[in-house]
């Protein structure tokens, strides 16, 4: 139902994404959106590129005065690093400066180079670059606003950077995002703080885990009729499209593995105050790829970024010899970042899913729609 493009390079002059499918009526403003890109800059771990650039979007169609119009909504976030860029960007014919030809382990520089016929990785690592995700960010607040008009949240945490767990979770999310790392065991936080340092003194980076949350979110989403329509299987997707995500768990995904299935499902209850509800929610909010109106819960392995200070030994593009890989200006550690990427990805895949059930064309109809629904569910008419 709602479809996202981005377009754009890292050191472009700006990155664009168009998103179709939006109901009219919306109330939108530019404010909100930037709010949210301002949030995916922040974390400790990131490099000087997050000092350049100061995220800000134009709205360029599908919204007048202030309220989305039903139309393709086009944004713009300009680049404000491409002035030092311009003639290695440039798109006029002519020379465009030295090619990169030293491949990154881990990152798509070989595969890409490899798919398209590419000789020159600057071609693959501009758009493969996760600055490309700052378009998703901007969709995802647009997303974000229309979940919100439901009384749906999404917010997310740290649970891990360097092997370093936190020992607890935040249960409110207002004093996440003032955490360097956006993680709530102050403690365990100034270790993490410290193995990211270590890791940057050496050139090397760092991963952990990311877990993210949508509170207030209808049983009834997805469905289990056909497997690409799961709502499970669209979020586990989105998901893995993150650069830097390489594992993404519903719930207790890995915990309950282990248990027998007496201690791996939620028992059902129903009261008149929240209607279906369950006292447990080791299944992540989603059963047989629908919602089951528990928090959607997942978390994501976060590999550590791949461009090193030191590189790893790699082999020349043109020449297939021996060296070391290609050194570009990168973060020591993304994980905060990813997941404010993954909270809008969710919001994404969820919004999707809920103008799949309600409808899409305006807003006034969905929420009657809606309204309908969560009347029919709770008493049963």
């Amino acid at each position: 139902m709602i479809r996202f493009l981005t377009a754009g390079e890292s050191h472009g002059p700006y990155l664009s994404v168009i998103i179709d499918g939006l109901p009219a009526g919306l109330d939108l403003d530019a404010a909100f959106i930037n709010r949210e890109l301002g949030r995916r800059q922040r974390g400790y771990g990131r490099g000087r590129r997050m000092t350049i650039e100061q995220d800000t979007v134009q709205v360029r169609a599908g919204v007048r005065g202030g309220r989305t119009t039903g139309a393709p909504v086009c944004l713009v976030i300009p680049n404000r690093d491409h002035e030092n860029w311009r003639n290695v960007m440039s798109v006029e014919p002519g020379p465009v400066g030295p090619a990169v030809t030293c491949p990154r382990p881990g990152h798509a520089d070989l595969a890409g180079a490899l798919k398209y016929g590419l000789h020159d990785l600057r071609d693959v690592l501009e758009r493969a670059s996760a600055r490309e995700t700052c378009g998703r960010v901007a969709c995802g607040a647009i997303c974000k606003r229309l979940l919100q008009e439901f009384g749906m949240e999404l917010r997310s945490q740290t649970l891990a950077i360097c092997g370093i767990s936190a020992r607890r979770r935040a249960r409110t999310y207002a004093v996440l995002d003032r955490s360097p790392l956006r993680c709530c065991d102050s403690e365990r936080e100034r270790a993490m703080i410290k193995c990211i340092d270590r890791a940057r003194a050496k050139g090397d980076t760092v991963g952990g885990v990311v877990e993210v949350e949508a509170r207030g979110v209808c049983p009834g989403l997805g469905t289990y009729a056909q497997f690409d329509r799961r709502l499970d299987a669209r979020i586990g997707s989105a998901m893995l499209s993150i650069p830097s995500v390489k594992g993404v768990a519903l719930g207790d995904a890995f915990e309950i593995c282990r248990q027998p299935g007496s201690q791996a499902h939620d028992e059902i209850r129903f009261c008149r105050s929240r209607g279906w509800c369950r006292p447990t929610n080791r299944c992540g909010g989603i059963e047989a790829g629908v919602s089951n109106g528990s928090p959607i819960l997942i978390r994501l392995a976060v590999k550590p970024v791949p461009t090193l200070g030191q590189p790893l030994r790699s082999a020349d593009l043109l020449t297939r010899r021996p060296v070391m890989a290609h050194r570009e200006r990168a973060d020591v550690c993304v994980v905060p970042a990813v997941g404010i990427i993954a909270e809008s990805m969710l919001a994404w895949v969820i919004a999707d899913c809920l103008l799949e059930k309600f409808g899409s064309d305006a807003l006034a109809d969905i929420r009657a729609n809606h309204r309908q629904y969560l009347r029919r569910i709770r008493h049963g008419r």
